[in-house]
Formats: C-alpha cells, structure tokens, sequence
C-alpha cells in the first residue's frame, strides 16, 4: 500500500508600498494591492480548490484526506478581504479530514537569526490554529520548508511530533522520499519528505505542453504513485495551494484533474489518502536522516540561496534582525507587527539575483523592476522602524 499525503501550503504577504526617503508615513504596506490580489486568488484558487476538496471528502466517505498549513498574514488578509474563504476553510475543519499544521506566523526566516523570535512567531501560530480550527498543530513545517538537524532539535522541545521537509537527491543519497526518517539527536521526532518529482509535475508542470508527459491524467498519476507499492509506503505531494487555479490556470483543467484524482489512486485498493499526522502514526521509521547544512524546496539547488544568495539578500536580512533586541523590548505593539511583517521571507526572495536555470521564477513573482529597486525600497522602510524606534526611546526618557 502507499498512502498518498496531499500537504498544502496557503501564504499571502503584505506587500509593501513604494517607499521613500521622502516619506515620514508609518503605513508601510500597499493595502489596495494586498486587497485586490487576495482577491483575485480567492476566486481563481482559494474558494473553487476548496469547493472541490470538499466534494471529494464527501464523494469518498471522508477517504480523501488532506493537510495545510495557512500562514497567521494569509489569515488576516481573509479576515480583512476575504472572509468567506475563512469561512470555507471552517468547513473543511468540521469535516474531520483535513489537518492543520504549524509554522512560523510570519512565514519569517527567523530560525537562521533569532530563535526566541522563531519560537514566539510559532507559538503565535499555534494558537491561532487551535483558536480558528480546534486544533493543535502536531506538525511543523518551516517556512519553505527550510530545514536542518537543529531546527528539528529545536521544534522537538516545542512539542512537535514531526517536521515536513525537501526530498532533496544530495540529502537522501540512494534513499528514497517515500519513507519516514528520524532526524540525528530527537527522540521521537520523524520527518515526511516531499517526493519532489510527482509533487513539480502537478505543481510546475502540469500545464506545460512541451512537456513530454503532457498532457497529465489522473489514471497517469495514479499508475505512477502505484508504482511506489514495494518502495515505499508514502506519497507526499507538497505545494503551494496557488498550484490550483493560480498558478495553472483552471482553463489547463487542474480542477477536473484533482476532482478524478482520489478516485483513480484509491479504485485499485491498494492505496489510499492520510494526513501528515496519520502517515506519521501508521508506519515505523526507516532510519536516520542527517541534514546538517539548510535545506528547502526552492530552485533547483534546494537550498537557501534563494533568500540569502547575494548581499542585498544578507545585508537586510541582518539589518532587520540586527533591531531585534530594541524592538522586543520597545512595548509598542504597532512597531513590533510592522517589524515582523518585514521579515516575511518574500521580501527577500524578492531581491534575488539567480537569472539562470531558476531566473523565470523570480522574475515573475517579483512585483518591482528589479531586485534593487526592491532591497532600496526595504532599506528606507527599515529606516523608517529605527527612526520610530529612537522616537520610542526619547519618550521613554
């Protein structure tokens, strides 16, 4: 048997406006377009991928099994735009067939330079899953799924029982994605991988008619997630939620593809659908996985260049984290949440200069001319947080 494991990621950013040394504002984020891009995606993705999920729960008797994990910026954006998707994800909750997992709340980097920052941002996920979903997250996944031996030592101690990561070729060497590992030095910590190659041929491929397996069927898929019965007992397919309607266009037939899906994997009765936890809980660990260097599922590489590849990258990576220890300590709430919305990982990827195998995707989610136009646009708001934060001082003096 091999159990099938839909794991979804669901993030929006606030973006930030176009800010100069001119301005003096401290409404650092671009709400027209916050609003009507979270819009936009709501309606192509958001609201149709969850009408069709919910179909197939109730078509296969609660037999089609699915997991996200929705970021604490995602859910506001909702609360503030799109309430009814909120809504539509409560209903799936009730359903008893979806699972909700942790994450940092700001989909941050915070893990590579603040870790009482990583674990406060996780707590305040946790929360607001458990609140919105009555759920407590068994499961962590960090932002993209960014990963090492010490984050998986660190989310042990904050109660997780299982990390998702990359099923990166220079990590598993001749194993295979299809197993659950344990990580170096964690007691009952076990790690999910993601099989990168069936997950990128919904996810990246699936609408791409040079592709020599276009076009994708389920009955396709299907007798290629059979083929991993003897070796393996998982099949973990990670992606962004955006795959569905966003990022491949409902006219590419993504819907009709992931409304037939459930059906092919499971008509044979070998195979069947789990949650993260579940898959966790059914079968043993199948050895050790050591990853001592930070892993993701970006770009070719896997690694983290894409978010710390050149020294824009770096250098505000650093600024931002460097006001750390002001502003925990300042006590205004409003400074605090601004400074956080600054380290979402996008800003970032945003700056990224790797114009080659990968160059494609970053120019199209990048919504600035170019990367510099985007770390100055930072450096200034960042600016903007230090002069608050003197002002802050001054006060309290």
């Amino acid at each position: 048997m091999a159990s099938v494991v839909f794991y979804f990621q669901v993030h929006q950013p606030f973006r930030l406006r176009r800010y100069s040394v001119f301005d003096s504002g401290t409404n650092y984020f671009d709400d027209a377009a916050n609003a009507s891009i979270c819009r936009k995606v709501a309606e192509k993705c958001y609201l149709p991928a969850n009408r069709v999920i919910a179909e197939m729960i109730r078509a296969h008797e609660g037999r089609f099994r699915v997991s996200y994990s929705i970021t604490g910026l995602a859910i506001e954006q909702f609360r503030l735009y799109c309430p009814e998707v909120l809504e539509s994800f409560h209903e799936l909750a009730e359903t008893g067939c979806v699972e909700f997992i942790g994450e940092t709340y700001h989909h941050s980097l915070a893990f590579l330079y603040r870790r009482d920052e990583f674990i406060d941002q996780t707590e305040l996920h946790r929360q607001l899953v458990t609140e919105l979903f009555g759920q407590r997250p068994r499961v962590f996944r960090n932002t993209e799924l960014t990963y090492n031996n010490d984050l998986a030592r660190a989310v042990e101690e904050m109660g997780f029982e299982g990390v998702l990561t990359e099923g990166a070729d220079h990590v598993l060497g001749y194993r295979s994605p299809n197993f659950t590992y344990n990580p170096p030095n964690c007691r009952n910590l076990r790690l999910l991988l993601k099989n990168y190659r069936l997950s990128d041929d919904i996810a990246f491929r699936f609408g791409d008619r040079s592709w020599k397996e276009w076009p994708l069927t389920a009955e396709k898929f299907a007798g290629w997630v059979d083929q991993i019965n003897g070796n393996g007992y998982v099949c973990n397919l990670f992606m962004d939620y955006e795959t569905f309607g966003e990022h491949q266009w409902a006219d590419t037939g993504i819907f009709d593809f992931l409304r037939v899906l459930p059906g092919k994997i499971m008509e044979r009765g070998e195979n069947d659908f789990l949650t993260v936890s579940e898959a966790m809980d059914r079968y043993p660990v199948s050895g050790e996985l050591d990853v001592s260097h930070m892993i993701s599922w970006a770009d070719t590489e896997r690694d983290i260049s894409a978010w710390l590849g050149n020294s824009m990258q770096a250098n505000a990576l650093y600024e931002v984290y460097a006001l750390s220890d002001e502003v925990r300590a300042c006590g205004d709430g409003r400074v605090i949440e601004d400074w956080r919305k600054l380290q979402t990982s996008d800003h970032f990827y945003y700056m990224c200069t790797k114009y080659f195998s990968d160059g494609d995707v970053h120019k199209y989610f990048n919504p600035y001319e170019s990367p510099y136009d985007s770390y100055i646009n930072y450096m200034n708001i960042l600016d903007s947080i230090r002069s608050r934060l003197q002002s802050a001082v001054a006060g309290s003096g």
